[in-house]
């Protein structure tokens, strides 16, 4: 039987001169986000030496309760807040347990 939990790292860069008002708009997902049903980890780290490069590491139960985390209201509000705030789109890669 396949393992259908899914990883995500998903890395976020934030224009120059608006590191903090994006790593704000990135903190204020967490709380809500690890209450969602599927939700396993969910944590943001910050680059120590650039202030810029944010990266959350996510695992969820599957597919299915990571779609649903992108369809929340604090995840679409967050999304909406963080398009101005970022120098590129964000890099959001999916994994799953090999073997």
């Amino acid at each position: 039987m396949t393992d259908a939990r899914i990883k995500v790292v998903a890395h976020i860069r934030a224009q120059a001169g608006k590191e903090e008002e994006m790593k704000g708009v990135l903190l204020s997902l967490i709380e809500p986000t690890r209450k969602e049903a599927g939700c396993l980890r969910y944590e943001l780290y910050e680059n120590k030496e650039d202030s810029a490069d944010l990266t959350f590491i996510e695992d969820w139960e599957s597919d299915a309760a990571l779609e649903a985390h992108l369809r929340t209201p604090h995840f679409q509000a967050a999304a909406a807040q963080m398009a101005p705030l970022a120098a590129a789109a964000p890099d959001v890669r999916r994994y799953r347990l090999a073997g």
